[in-house]
């Protein structure tokens, strides 16, 4: 997540157009394949509801081993707490093709996954003798807390951490915000799937897009936008923004990730987000109904076929890029792979923008 990922999404998601479906002027000929709400409800139950309840599992994980650290400062345990991270990490990069709805509205993204760390904030709060409850926690920076917060009092600056290098203090500020993120990872879960402080499920909301009273989508055609909006916000954002500004400024301050070396399997993930809303299942599954690649399928068979390769392709690009990306940006041997990683990408973007965001709107 970059601090500028509502500008980019404002202008993924701009210019909302009418869905119509039409005919052929003989009514016995071809029609126009309609984006229906079978493909929406699809993506709510088979894509979304279940990569938020994994992250929300995957957060409680995270907390247990976090504490389990604390109260038993190991190498085993310490290995163990920084697996938690990465199986947490997977499900969250895994939704940024939808980051639309409650993370969006609620402010869940920030509160998560805001970065840069901002050490010297969170060196001041360390060396205070502040006490760490959740209420002084809410009150703290974005920036002082979440995921890269607790990558970096986990992994060290590059993987360094040793149990010897912990504190006490240090223990305290992690447990808290270990507990604040499987606290606002459950909640995000729970405002797609069940009732909230009298709002529906926002997984109600987006399925019952068109029908009457629904004020958030008033047609098809609106979910069907957020939905493609959201696909090329993320593909925009890897491409343009968590490659393009550390790999442009060579500055590793700049890379996501950076502390757990795990910026590469970010963007991918990135990608497969993506991968996964486009074709209504996760990784790993058989699609249970009627997703967005069967109607462009409908449409044009070998559009279809080019997004799912260009999209695999990204995916391959990216594979190739040495890790940690922090020393490939500066690294001038690793300047092509960078840079046809973020070309694969963009030909991607490209094909949902020009290709396939047009299929919706007519």
């Amino acid at each position: 997540m970059t601090l500028s990922r509502l500008s980019l999404r404002s202008l993924a998601l701009a210019g909302a157009l009418v869905l119509a479906s039409c005919g052929d002027d003989d009514d016995n000929g071809p029609t126009t394949p309609s984006f229906d709400s079978e493909i929406i409800v699809h993506f709510a139950d088979d894509v979304v509801v279940p990569t938020y309840q994994n992250l929300a599992t995957r957060m409680s994980e995270l907390d247990a081993a976090v504490n389990a650290l604390a109260a038993d400062t190991t190498a085993a345990k310490l290995t163990a707490a920084q697996e938690a991270w990465f199986a947490a990490r997977q499900p969250w990069e895994q939704s940024e093709g939808f980051l639309f709805g409650p993370v969006d509205s609620f402010g869940y993204d920030p509160a998560m996954d805001s970065w840069p760390v901002n050490r010297s904030d969170l060196d001041a709060v360390l060396a205070s003798n502040d006490a760490f409850t959740p209420t002084y926690v809410a009150t703290l920076s974005e920036t002082q807390k979440g995921f890269h917060t607790v990558e970096y009092l986990l992994f060290g600056d590059g993987r360094a951490k040793k149990p010897e290098d912990f504190t006490p203090r240090q223990f305290d500020y992690l447990k808290a915000i270990a507990a604040e993120l499987k606290s606002v990872s459950a909640a995000l879960s729970d405002s797609w799937a069940k009732s909230v402080d009298g709002r529906q499920p926002y997984r109600d909301v987006l399925a019952n897009a068109g029908q009457q009273g629904n004020s958030a989508y008033t047609s098809v055609s609106s979910a069907a936008q957020e939905m493609v909006g959201g696909m090329i916000g993320i593909l925009d954002e890897v491409a343009n923004g968590k490659i393009a500004d550390p790999y442009d400024a060579k500055d590793p301050e700049l890379v996501e990730s950076q502390f757990a070396y795990n910026s590469l399997s970010d963007f991918s993930n990135n990608i497969r987000s993506v991968q996964n809303a486009y074709l209504g299942h996760l990784q790993g599954q058989a699609a249970k109904g009627k997703s967005f690649s069967d109607f462009v399928k409908a449409e044009n068979a070998e559009l279809d076929a080019r997004v799912q390769k260009e999209l695999a392709d990204a995916i391959t690009a990216l594979s190739k890029i040495p890790e940690p990306f922090r020393t490939s940006i500066t690294d001038p041997a690793s300047a092509d792979e960078i840079e046809a990683a973020q070309a694969a990408i963009r030909k991607a973007q490209t094909t949902f923008e020009n290709d396939i965001r047009p299929l919706t709107t007519r």
